[in-house]
C-alpha cells in the first residue's frame, strides 16, 4: 500500500490538491491508457474536422475570385443580356462572357454521349488557369479551320466514346475537333454537378450549333473583374448592389467573390456539422470509458483514500485531489487530441494536394481547437464526476472493510447539481454552436435516449437472469450468475458496446439506403429518358417520332420555362426567412410549368385546382411542404422573373408531390393563361417496360439523327453520377464513424481491464473449489456471448430506428431495412465481446492461487 504522510494542513492552500495530485500520479498511468485514448479519440475527431472545414472554408474566401472566375457574376436563365445591361456593366469594368448548357455530342460512327457544354469568350479566363492536355493558346484551341470548330473535352468523354486527339464530333448542327483535353477549370466550383463530361467551345461555335433556340436551358453568365485597387468583398458587394438597384428587372443572379460557390459552402458546413457530431458520438462512448476508469482508479486507491481520510482530510479533500487528476488525465488527451486533429488539413495536403478538388489551406485554427479542447474537458467532467462524488462520503470502515467489492451510493445533491449543470453546459455548446439546431437538438435527445435505454437494457438482462430457472449445466448456471451477480460487468459491457453499435448501424443503414436510392432501386415505373430543350414548334413530331420508333413506351410532355421567386407574401425573396428545408428553392433560377390537368404524381391537399377553361388572373399551385417553410398560404401572392419579366400569381392550392416516382413534377405549377405567348420549350419522359442497355443505345442514336438540338438524359446513368458524389460522401461518413467503433472497443476493453481484478478473485476461488479450466473458459465464454447479443441486438434496433428517422424525416426517402448490414454488426459484436473477455479470461485464470488467497 502506497500511503503519502505528510498532513493535510490548514488552512487549505489552493495548490494543495494539485501537489497530492501529482504525487499520486509519480507512478505512471497505468490504468488510464483507455481513459486517455477516449478523450483523445474525440477530440482528434472533433478538431481534425474543424481544422480541415476551416481550412476549406478560407482556401475558398481566398481564392473566391478564381473560382468565381471575377469579382461579381451576374447569370441569366433561358436569355441573353440585352444590349443596354451588358454596356452597363462593360462601362464599368471589364466583362467575360460564358454560356453553359447541356447537348448530346454524336460521332461519324453513331455513338453519342451526353455533355456539359461550356462556350467562351477571348477574355476567358480572366483570373485563374485552364490546364489543357497539350496545352495552346485558346484562341488556336477554339477557332474554326477546316469546316470544324476546335474544342476541348474532358478526359471521360474521349473514353466514353473511344476517341482520340484530332477526332471529329458533331453537337447540333455544327462539327467540332477535338484538340485537347481539360485537365482543369478555375471556376469549375462555381458550377453545379454535371451530368455528362466537360465539352469547352467558343461562344461563336455554341450559335453554330443551333441549340440557342426560345426558350433554351442555357445558362449566360457575365463575369465583371474590378479594377486592381477595388478587388476587396466589399467593393465587389457595393458593384452587385449598384448592379441590382440600376437594372432591378434584369432578374439576376448575382454572385460576389465572397460567395463564389454558396451552395458548396453550405454543402461543406452541413457535411462539417455531421462529421462534428459524429465525433461527438466517439467522445461520448468515451465518456464511458472515462467513468469505467474513474471508477477503477478510485476502487484501486481505496487504501490510499483511508489513509487520507485518517490523517485528517475531508471528504471534499479527497474530491478535489481526484478532481485534479481527472482534469490533469482529460487535459493530456485532448492535448494529444488536438495535436492530431490540428496536424489533419496539412497531412491532407501533404498527401493528396494534387489530387484534391478543392482549395485547402492548411492552418492552426485557433477557435476550432479551443471548442474541441472544451469538448473533451466538459465529457471528462461529465462522465468522471459522479464516480468521483461518490467517495465523498464513504466511511473509512467501509473503505478497508472489504477488498473486492464496494457499495455503490447516490452522491450528494450538490454534486447532483453541479454534474447536472455540466451537461447542461456540454449540451448547450453543442447546440448553441451548430449550424442546424434541429439536428442537433435530434442528436442530443438521441444521445440521452440512447444512454437511458442503454441503461434499462443491462438492468432488464439482469433481472432476466435473476429470473431464469436454475440450469442443470454448470457452465450456463454460472454465466448467468455472473451476469446479475453484485458487480458483474453487464452494465459497463452493454453501456460500452451499445452505443458504438447503434451509431453503426445507423451510418451503415443510410449509407444503404442511399446506394439503394441512386442504384438498383429505380421506381418500378420510372421512365427511362428525360429529353430537354425539346423546341416548342418541334414538340408534336417529336412526340410522333417517340411513339413510331418505341410504340410500347408511354411519353410524358409538358412546356417548361426557368424563373426566380423574386418575391412572396410581398417581401423580397432575400428578406424572407425561410426554413433550413425550404431555402434551397430561393436560391437559384426553378424550374417552371403551366397546365390546366392536375400534373401525375401530385395531390391536391389545400384549396382547389382551376377549371380547365380558366381564364382570369394568374394563379399557381405550390408544394405543400415549400409552402410550409416559406411561410406561405391559399390567397398569397408569388413574384417570379421569367425572362427578364416579374410576373406575380396567387396560390389557388397546395400539392403534395411525389418527387420518388422521377416523373415530371414541378415546385410551382402556373394556370395556363400565365405565360401565354412566353417562349419556352418542352421536356418530356419516357416510360419503356423491357428496356435494355443495347436499346437504350439505338433510341438516343434515333433521336440524336433526328433532332440533334434535343438533349437525351438516360436516367440510370443520372442515377449513377449521382450515387457516386453520394458514394464518396459516404466513405467519408464510414470513415468518420469508425473512430466511434474504435472508441467503442477501448472502452469495451477498460471495462473489461477494470473489473479483472474481480475475475481474479472469481477465477481463484472457483478452482480452489474444483472448477477446471475448460469449464470456466466455457462459462465465461457464454457469459460475454449473451450479453454481447443482447447489445447487438438493441444496437440493430436503435441504429434501424434512428436511420429510418433521418432517412424518411430528413432526407424525405424511402426506408428499407438491411439485414446483411444488421447481420454483420451482430456477428462483430460477438467477436469482439467474446473476444477480448476471453483475452481478459485467460490472464485471470493465470494467476496464482497463493498470492490472491493470501491477501483475502
Amino acid at each position: 500500500m502506497s500511503v503519502i504522510a505528510e498532513p493535510i494542513a490548514r488552512p487549505r492552500r489552493t495548490g494543495l490538491p494539485f501537489r497530492y495530485a501529482l504525487r499520486e500520479m509519480r507512478g505512471g498511468l497505468n490504468g488510464f491508457y483507455v481513459f486517455i485514448a477516449c478523450i483523445a479519440l474525440g477530440v482528434m475527431a472533433i478538431a481534425g474536422v474543424g481544422s480541415v472545414a476551416a481550412s476549406l472554408g478560407e482556401g475558398l474566401a481566398r481564392e473566391g475570385r478564381t473560382l468565381l472566375g471575377g469579382d461579381v457574376a451576374f447569370s441569366l436563365i433561358q436569355r441573353e443580356a440585352t444590349p443596354q445591361e451588358l454596356a452597363y456593366l462593360r462601362g464599368r469594368a471589364p466583362v467575360s462572357v460564358a454560356a453553359t448548357m447541356r447537348g448530346m455530342a454524336r460521332t461519324p460512327a453513331g455513338a453519342s454521349a451526353l455533355v456539359e457544354i461550356k462556350a467562351v469568350d477571348n477574355l476567358y479566363p480572366m483570373l485563374g488557369e485552364l490546364k489543357l492536355a497539350p496545352p495552346m493558346p485558346l484562341g488556336d484551341l477554339l477557332a474554326e479551320r477546316d469546316g470544324a470548330f476546335g474544342a476541348a473535352a474532358d478526359a471521360a468523354f474521349l473514353a466514353r466514346l473511344e476517341l482520340k486527339i484530332g477526332d471529329r464530333v458533331t453537337i447540333g448542327s455544327a462539327t467540332f475537333q477535338v484538340r485537347s483535353v481539360v485537365e482543369s477549370e478555375p471556376d469549375k466550383l462555381a458550377g453545379n454537378v454535371g451530368f455528362g463530361p466537360r465539352f469547352l467551345i467558343s461562344e461563336d461555335a455554341l450559335r453554330a450549333t443551333h441549340l440557342l433556340q426560345p426558350g433554351s436551358l442555357v445558362r449566360w453568365i457575365y463575369r465583371v473583374r474590378l479594377p486592381d485597387n477595388r478587388t476587396d468583398d466589399k467593393a465587389a458587394q457595393d458593384f452587385a448592389d449598384a448592379t441590382r438597384a440600376a437594372l432591378p428587372q434584369a432578374g439576376w443572379e448575382i454572385r460576389s467573390r465572397g460567395n463564389a460557390s454558396p451552395q458548396l459552402e453550405r454543402t461543406i458546413t452541413r457535411f462539417t456539422q455531421f462529421l462534428t457530431l459524429v465525433g461527438l458520438a466517439a467522445l461520448l462512448v468515451g465518456g464511458v470509458g472515462v467513468a469505467n476508469a474513474v471508477k477503477s482508479h478510485i476502487d484501486r486507491r481505496r487504501d490510499v483514500i483511508a489513509s487520507f481520510k485518517a490523517l485528517g482530510a475531508t471528504g471534499r479533500d479527497v474530491f478535489a485531489i481526484y478532481l485534479t487528476q481527472v482534469l490533469v488525465l482529460a487535459t493530456i488527451g485532448s492535448v494529444i487530441g488536438l495535436a492530431l486533429g490540428a496536424a489533419l488539413p496539412f497531412a491532407i495536403v501533404g498527401l493528396f494536394g494534387k489530387l484534391l478538388p478543392l482549395p485547402v489551406v492548411p492552418a492552426l485554427h485557433w477557435g476550432e481547437l479551443g471548442l474541441s479542447l472544451v469538448y473533451g474537458l466538459l465529457t471528462a467532467l461529465a462522465f468522471g464526476l459522479w464516480p468521483l462524488a461518490q467517495v465523498r462520503d464513504v466511511p473509512v470502515a467501509t473503505l478497508f472493510r472489504e477488498a473486492a467489492t464496494a457499495d455503490a451510493h447516490r452522491p450528494r445533491l450538490r454534486y447532483i447539481i453541479g454534474i447536472g449543470a455540466v451537461i447542461a453546459l456540454l449540451l448547450a455548446v453543442v447546440i448553441g454552436l451548430s449550424y442546424d439546431k434541429r439536428v442537433a437538438i435530434a442528436f442530443v435527445v438521441a444521445s440521452v435516449l440512447v444512454f437511458g435505454l442503454l441503461r434499462g437494457v443491462a438492468a432488464g438482462l439482469m433481472a432476466i437472469a435473476r429470473r431464469l430457472p436454475r440450469s442443470r449445466s454448470t457452465m450456463l448456471r454460472l454465466a448467468i450468475a455472473n451476469i446479475h451477480r453484485p458487480g458483474a460487468l453487464t452494465p459497463s459491457v452493454v453501456m460500452s458496446l451499445g452505443l458504438g453499435l447503434a451509431v453503426l448501424v445507423t451510418i451503415a443503414q443510410i449509407d444503404g439506403n442511399l446506394r439503394r436510392q441512386f442504384t438498383a432501386a429505380l421506381p418500378e415505373k420510372a421512365p427511362a429518358f428525360f429529353f430537354i430543350d425539346i423546341p416548342s414548334s418541334e414538340a408534336e413530331p417529336f412526340g410522333a417520332f417517340l411513339k413510331q420508333i418505341a410504340p410500347k413506351a408511354t411519353l410524358e410532355d409538358v412546356p417548361m420555362l426557368r424563373g426566380r421567386i423574386v418575391a412572396a407574401r410581398g417581401v423580397r425573396a432575400e428578406d424572407l426567412r425561410p426554413s433550413q428545408d425550404a431555402e434551397w428553392v430561393l436560391q437559384s433560377d426553378r424550374g417552371l410549368t403551366y397546365a390546366a390537368d392536375l400534373p401525375a404524381g401530385s395531390k391536391v391537399v389545400e384549396g382547389h385546382w382551376w377549371p380547365k377553361d380558366y381564364s382570369g388572373k394568374p394563379l399557381v399551385s405550390f408544394d405543400k411542404k415549400l409552402a410550409d417553410g416559406l411561410g406561405l398560404k391559399i390567397g398569397d401572392p408569388v413574384t417570379v422573373n421569367v425572362l427578364g419579366r416579374e410576373i406575380t400569381a396567387t396560390i389557388s392550392n397546395l400539392r403534395s408531390v411525389d418527387w420518388q416516382s422521377l416523373g415530371i413534377n414541378f415546385v410551382l405549377v402556373f394556370s395556363p393563361n400565365t405565360f401565354r405567348g412566353a417562349p419556352h420549350t418542352h421536356i418530356a419522359t419516357l416510360t419503356e417496360p423491357d428496356s435494355t442497355p443495347q436499346s437504350d443505345a439505338a433510341l438516343i442514336k434515333q433521336v440524336a439523327d433526328k433532332f440533334p438540338m434535343v438533349t437525351s438524359v438516360r436516367v440510370k446513368e443520372a442515377l449513377e453520377t449521382v450515387g457516386g458524389v453520394v458514394s464518396n460522401l459516404a466513405l467519408a461518413v464510414r470513415g468518420a464513424s469508425s473512430v466511434t467503433l474504435i472508441s467503442a472497443i477501448l472502452v469495451l476493453g477498460g471495462a473489461l481491464a477494470a473489473g479483472h481484478r474481480h475475475r481474479v478473485y472469481d477465477a481463484v476461488i472457483l478452482k480452489t473449489l474444483g472448477a477446471t479450466r475448460g469449464r470456466l473458459i466455457g462459462a465465461f465464454a457464454l457469459e460475454y456471448m449473451m450479453i454481447g447479443l443482447a447489445t447487438a441486438v438493441f444496437g440493430v434496433i436503435a441504429g434501424s430506428a434512428a436511420a429510418w428517422l433521418i432517412v424518411t424525416r430528413l432526407m424525405s426517402l424511402s426506408f428499407a431495412w438491411q439485414a446483411g448490414s444488421a447481420a454483420g454488426v451482430v456477428a462483430a459484436a460477438l467477436v469482439v465481446t467474446v473476444g477480448l473477455g476471453l483475452v481478459g479470461t485467460l490472464l485471470a485464470l493465470g494467476q496464482k492461487p497463493a498470492t490472491v488467497l493470501r491477501n483475502l
